[in-house]
């Protein structure tokens, strides 16, 4: 009976990433040139305060040196967060089976 919900799960996981990667490679296919499919909402926001003539009263203080070291960062910390996050869980789980 275990092995049956396993293989479901399995099943469903494979059909979801069948259908994000068809709908990654539609979105990709009619992109025009030098536009980003996930472009993030940051970006997003910038374009649309620049079009409104915005001026920033303040520069940041770092700028990471390049794109590939910012995503790194960005996926540091998401994966620090979600160390911690997983700690709690795991933490409370093992307080409550110990009781």
């Amino acid at each position: 009976m275990k092995r049956k919900g396993e293989l479901i799960a399995a099943l469903a996981i494979v059909i979801m990433a069948i259908v994000f990667l068809y709908q990654n490679a539609q979105i990709q296919a009619n992109l025009a040139e030098g536009e980003e499919a996930w472009g993030g909402a940051d970006g997003s926001a910038a374009e649309l305060l620049e079009e409104q003539g915005y001026v920033p009263w303040m520069q940041p203080i770092w700028e990471p040196p390049s794109g590939e070291i910012e995503s790194l960062l960005f996926s540091l910390q998401a994966a620090i967060g979600a160390g911690i996050i997983g700690y709690f869980f795991g933490y409370n789980r093992g307080k409550r089976q110990g009781e």
